[in-house]
């Protein structure tokens, strides 16, 4: 029978523990740098190793997040010294998105499983099977696609695949957004969302306001819960099941686990 895994996010120690105790069967973190949650607490290079042990004395995995896209300086100088500690520490895969980070990751690293991040938008098995060969194992899939897209992609690649099943919803195609480094500053390719997407707004046709002022939110989608459909998720040929919320609290993340693995376990 096939294991379906829960995929947890842990964006401090604490809440690491809280995802494993909960019932996930992987955590993924980020470290100091190049993390799409800048403003999570994120684990220094001590307290990553120590985060290593713990998840595989547990009998867990753990994946770090190298997510953002980086300038050429930063691969040159930094990214190398960067993962070596995770690395020899054992870190299960590395989540990326820059297709630069993926060549000098597999280049260096070859034997490190690489993710492909929902920020790479794959949206189909033949743009996934063409990074095979420089070390992706495992594809997340865009967010905007639906299960019949999904079985498709099952039916057409033996990678494993990842989608997200509950948490907060980016308004904008995964990984396309430019809104929040327009109009809040600060880019969500780099880890800094601004969060543009959900403050109110006003829509307006020829000088006069036509939306609702009672729900001024036109930009942002609620938060997606999937557990019941569960059934089509796992008959869909997703592989692992995520959960989105590294700024969350420790016992959202313990609860959210605990029911989606007491629930795909049941199916």
């Amino acid at each position: 029978m096939r294991k379906i895994e829960i995929l947890a996010p842990a964006g401090s120690f604490d809440r690491m523990v809280a995802a494993i105790n909960g019932g996930a069967d992987a955590v993924y973190l980020g470290g100091e740098m190049f993390g799409a949650r800048a403003f999570a607490s994120n684990f220094h290079a001590e307290e990553l190793v120590e985060a290593i042990k713990y998840v595989h004395l547990q009998g867990k995995q753990i994946f770090l997040t190298v997510n953002t896209l980086l300038k050429n300086k930063e691969v040159e100088s930094q990214l190398l010294e960067y993962l070596k500690i995770p690395y020899e520490a054992g870190i299960d895969a590395v989540i990326v998105q820059d297709v630069g980070v993926m060549n000098f990751v597999h280049k260096h690293f070859p034997d490190l499983a690489i993710h492909a991040s929902t920020q790479m938008t794959l949206t189909m098995a033949e743009g996934a099977d063409l990074f095979k060969e420089y070390g992706i194992t495992r594809l997340v899939t865009s967010r905007e696609l639906d299960l019949k897209e999904i079985e498709n992609i099952r039916k057409n690649t033996d990678l494993e695949i990842e989608s997200f099943v509950h948490g907060a919803l980016c308004y904008s195609y995964s990984g396309q957004c430019l809104m929040s480094s327009m109009l809040g500053g600060r880019s969500g390719n780099r880890g800094r969302c601004a969060q543009t997407c959900r403050i109110q707004y006003e829509l307006k046709e020829d000088g006069k306001t036509i939306s609702d002022p009672e729900s001024p939110y036109l930009l942002s989608p609620k938060d997606i819960c999937t557990l019941d459909l569960i059934p089509e998720l796992v008959e869909s040929g997703i592989d692992s099941f995520k959960i989105e919320g590294r700024m969350k609290r420790p016992e959202y993340t313990a609860y959210v686990a605990h029911c989606y693995r007491k629930y795909v376990d049941l199916y």
